[in-house]
């Protein structure tokens, strides 16, 4: 939903939009579900750099490393604030669930 300028995006998952699975890699989970968070954002005239602040949820904690190896490479400024939270089950089995919010960058 957008309110001016400030893009409040719902939580999605690292589900494969091809199996309707969560990925078993979570690098390739990662990949998939920040792809989607960037086609999110671009719809909206956004780009990844224009996200505060970020929530993931990720049912094991021992993904953090692998999850932020591909989380970095998605930004070419400042990180967004970010928690990244343990959950004991996300929807469909994912592995990885995000939500944040964007505010539109003035220039």
């Amino acid at each position: 939903m957008q309110a001016g300028d400030t893009l409040y995006i719902s939580g999605s998952t690292d589900t494969d939009p091809a199996t309707g699975k969560p990925f078993t890699d979570p690098r390739a989970g990662a990949k998939s579900l920040l792809d989607g968070l960037t086609r999110t954002l671009t719809r909206a005239g956004m780009t990844m750099d224009d996200l505060v602040w970020v929530q993931v949820f990720a049912t094991d904690l021992g993904n953090y490393a692998a999850f932020n190896e591909v989380y970095r490479t998605y930004f070419k400024g400042p990180l967004p604030a970010r928690a990244f939270l343990g959950a004991g089950s996300l929807l469909n089995g994912a592995n990885f669930e995000i939500m944040g919010t964007a505010v539109k960058a003035k220039k």
